[in-house]
């Protein structure tokens, strides 16, 4: 069960976070926000100024209400990566969920720690009956879209103009995984 059992890779490890880990989540969170702002439509002033307390009730609630779950890769009890899923609330949209956050420390690239995390969210959500995984790309995030790609994700569409920093305007893939 993806939610008990850490999944070890060589050192790294895969798990759902705990409130424990809620501190650690907001620093790698605005480190994400800060070197990748073009990445995210979270504003790195407006999260910053979010306490810890923010992430423990997150983290709290989409464990307590699965309503979805956020996943990280941990060396050492440091955190390296994160990655989060939130279901769609309505009956109706209850079998679709969205994937949003995913980082990984620099030094931990092209290590497959991306891909475990995406991994690690897509058995929760077979666990949870999920059918349909979405997530929404930069279109000029190469290696991003490479990892989706090969984490089974399609691109279904494009957004234009999703994002607005510095002046410039960004499109967005639209991707989707069924399971």
């Amino acid at each position: 069960m993806v939610e008990n059992i850490p999944l070890v890779k060589d050192k790294i490890t895969i798990r759902p976070a705990v409130a424990d880990d809620a501190a650690s989540l907001r620093d790698i969170r605005l480190e994400a926000l800060a070197h990748h702002p073009v990445a995210f439509a979270a504003d790195y002033s407006m999260t910053e100024a979010e306490s810890t307390e923010v992430w423990v009730k997150l983290i709290s609630e989409y464990a307590a209400l699965k309503k979805g779950v956020v996943c990280i890769a941990a060396v050492d009890n440091q955190i390296i990566g994160m990655v989060g899923l939130v279901r769609e609330k309505w009956p109706k949209t209850h079998h679709s969920a969205y994937v949003w956050g995913v980082y990984v420390k620099q030094d931990w690239r092209g290590k497959g720690v991306a891909a475990a995390l995406l991994e690690t969210c897509t058995s929760w959500g077979e666990l949870h009956g999920l059918s349909v995984i979405k997530l929404g790309v930069t279109t000029t995030n190469t290696p991003a879209i490479r990892c989706y790609d090969r984490c089974g994700f399609q691109i279904y569409g494009v957004e234009p103009m999703v994002i607005y920093y510095e002046g410039v305007f960004y499109d967005e893939f639209l991707m989707v995984k069924f399971i």
